[in-house]
């Protein structure tokens, strides 16, 4: 099986606050994300995580990031297994996660 990163995007918050999901809107939520999980059990090698804050490394220096100058930021990862492509866009397409306004981009990692 192939490999493939997959980076979760979303457009920056606006300053608006949001009400907090009431406790039935979590476990319908939560019920959700755990069924996505069962179904593609096999292709999710690494759950990744939400990215914070880093640093961005060049041949010159280090400096605070990253930077977004696009109007959308990387805001967490994962790693999938899947025969081809078509397959991990399938795990990533029927992620909660996924909902209007995000994207997920997946790359295949080349291995040796």
């Amino acid at each position: 099986m192939k490999k493939y990163l997959c980076i979760m995007r979303s457009k920056p918050a606006n300053n608006e606050k949001c009400e907090a999901p009431s406790p039935t809107d979590m476990e319908a939520m939560f019920a959700k994300f755990n069924a996505w999980k069962e179904e593609f059990k096999d292709n999710i090698i690494d759950m990744g995580g939400k990215l914070a804050d880093g640093k961005v490394v060049t041949s010159e220096k280090v400096i605070d990031g990253p930077f977004a100058e696009t109007n959308e930021i990387a805001g967490g990862f994962m790693i999938v297994a899947a025969e081809d492509i078509e397959k991990a866009v399938l795990v990533a397409q029927k992620s909660p996660g996924v909902y209007p306004g995000s994207s997920v981009e997946v790359r295949e990692i080349n291995q040796p």
